[in-house]
């Protein structure tokens, strides 16, 4: 089952995503495509600034390819200076893709 995943980055900037982003791709700057993604399974990325810093919001095609990928994302968001963010996970009930 699809799922929902926001990430709530309070106190994080945009530098720090793009950092973390850059990791995320192996040096290639930001996520552009599926293919881009070091683990199978997203569906969509959306990500910007929020009142209290950086938000993101994914849809995972399971709970299991989220968990892959965060094993992934944690040290590279600490790496580059990423404060501690909440995550909340959400069942998708309807995903549309084109």
């Amino acid at each position: 089952m699809a799922i929902i995943v926001v990430l709530d980055m309070v106190g994080a900037t945009q530098a720090q995503y793009e950092q973390t982003a850059n990791g995320v791709t192996g040096g290639r700057g930001l996520v552009k495509g599926r293919s881009d993604w070091p683990v199978p399974g997203i569906i969509s990325h959306v990500a910007g600034p929020s009142p209290t810093g950086w938000f993101v919001v994914d849809v995972w095609e399971s709970q299991e390819a989220w968990e892959r990928f965060a094993e992934t994302l944690v040290p590279i968001a600490q790496e580059a200076g990423m404060p501690e963010f909440t995550t909340k996970v959400y069942p998708a009930f309807n995903v549309v893709t084109e």
